[in-house]
């Protein structure tokens, strides 16, 4: 990105100035300059077009790991207020409605899994579905995915996958209010019958990390981290089911603003008012989508017991936190000293809500949310924690991850899948996958320094770190 087009704020913040007779709300890059330097020039472009988009509240935003996406940038986050014509945009949550992490903590520590991590990386690579087209052991019938929609985990929790105390610790206690089945198309419920429990590809994974570094020793404490600890991350989202709502409704959008003369400064920016019958119908499809991905990760948190305790029957694992970083949602946000319901948009950011939020465990209450920075299969990964300044500068908002570097197809003439997986193997990192295709797409140089990102989210005063977790051992697509 070319910097000569930005203004600094400060040093991990950014505005693009107006032009003259430009129209349209302010723009906010959160990152350090090497952050925003290696950036394409599309991100900004992006989220300029955002920035003009009908009832956005404050300004479009782009967090310290952003790369070009569909319409929004990865990394981009922008809040609309229904009263004021604000819209929703379909490019604006992602294909992969409600892809997000969980975060499970166990009690064991790296002593104990030492000596049987290669036999846990097996059997956990035979236990997880994973991979493209890949279904798992759970075929619904239509009515049975309609119950999935609408009860999301608790669903799955009905049908013994999980533990009660899980739902606490999962964003919306596990089931998003406000989802309608009917909303979603045969043919995306046709595609998600045997998808339910599995982990699917690209950038999805399932990983076991050890805690190598402790940052904020009373955050960790509420969290239950110490230093050595083994933890499993799930990240992994609605799969084909909310991709295809993704598709079909922007089709609807398009059309819906061509009926009320909305001017779109892209066509992949296709959007409805919030409160128009196209925006409404999406909503209730979203959401079912999201209740999808929720369902999804609790079954895989079940079947990722069911190897521990096998294997290693002492094991406990716990849910830390579930939490997604493509969706929209309505939330209250404090603008100018005015509270005003706002429906946040946050593609490829994770919701980092503060201290004293309501919608917090109790056992997090006085800490904040936990917020899960996933790295590539081969780099770190981080756990912080909401602030209440993140909550004023960004509607509660944080990076998601590394944020690629490279496109899939540049990482392709750089990497063999085989060295990638040997050389990480030479690192004591274990890869189960089956696609050396998507292993040389995921290679950890085709993303950003996560270390990096970590710390600009922190010093953008988004969320604070807490831990850096390292990987063992990843399950890929």
């Amino acid at each position: 990105m070319d910097l000569k087009r930005l203004q600094r704020i400060d040093d991990y913040r950014w505005t693009l100035p107006l032009a003259p007779g430009e129209n349209r709300a302010p723009v906010v890059l959160y990152g350090s300059e090497p952050l925003l330097a290696s950036m394409d020039d599309k991100v900004l472009e992006q989220i300029a077009n955002v920035a003009r988009l009908p009832g956005l509240v404050g300004a479009a935003m782009t967090m310290p790991d952003a790369h070009w996406g569909y319409g929004f940038p990865i990394g981009g986050v922008a809040a609309f207020d229904p009263e004021q014509g604000g819209i929703i945009s379909a490019g604006g949550v992602g294909f992969d409605i409600s892809c997000g992490i969980r975060c499970l903590r166990s009690n064991l520590s790296l002593a104990d899994l030492t000596p049987r991590l290669e036999r846990l990386a097996d059997a956990l690579f035979e236990a997880i579905p994973a991979g493209v087209g890949v279904e798992g052991n759970l075929e619904l019938s239509s009515k049975e995915l309609d119950e999935v929609l609408e009860g999301g985990a608790r669903w799955a929790l009905g049908r013994g996958y999980g533990v009660p105390d899980d739902l606490e610790y999962v964003e919306e206690r596990g089931c998003m209010a406000g989802a309608v089945p009917a909303n979603v198309s045969e043919l995306a419920k046709k595609r998600q019958r045997g998808e339910m429990g599995t982990l699917g590809s690209g950038n999805h994974y399932l990983e076991v990390q050890g805690v190598e570094r402790i940052y904020d020793r009373p955050a960790a404490t509420a969290f239950g981290l110490w230093e050595g600890q083994v933890l499993v991350s799930i990240h992994c989202g609605s799969r084909g089911l909310g991709h295809q709502i993704g598709t079909e409704y922007l089709v609807s959008m398009a059309k819906a603003a061509r009926r009320l003369g909305i001017s779109l400064p892209d066509r992949e920016l296709a959007c409805a008012p919030i409160t128009s019958p196209e925006g409404q119908q999406y909503l209730g499809a979203m959401y079912a989508g999201l209740n999808c991905a929720l369902a999804n990760r609790q079954i895989l948190t079940h079947l990722t017991r069911e190897v521990f305790s096998r294997l290693i029957p002492e094991a406990v694992l716990e849910t830390l936190y579930d939490v997604s970083h493509n969706t929209c949602k309505a939330e209250t946000h404090s603008v100018d000293g005015v509270e005003r319901l706002l429906y946040v948009h946050r593609k490829g950011a994770t919701r980092a809500f503060g201290p004293g939020h309501p919608a917090l465990p109790a056992r997090y209450h006085a800490v904040g949310q936990p917020v899960i920075i996933g790295g590539s299969m081969g780099t770190g990964s981080y756990i912080l924690v909401g602030t209440t300044e993140g909550e004023q500068r960004a509607f509660s908002s944080a990076s998601h991850g590394a944020g690629r570097a490279l496109s899939r197809h540049q990482a392709l003439k750089q990497w063999q899948g085989r060295e990638v997986i040997d050389e990480l193997a030479r690192r004591g990192i274990l890869i189960r996958t089956r696609s050396l295709r998507g292993a040389a797409e995921e290679a950890p140089g085709a993303y950003k320094d996560v270390d990096l990102v970590a710390e600009a989210t922190e010093r953008a005063g988004l969320a604070r770190r807490v831990a850096l977790l390292r990987p063992l051992a990843c399950v890929k697509g």
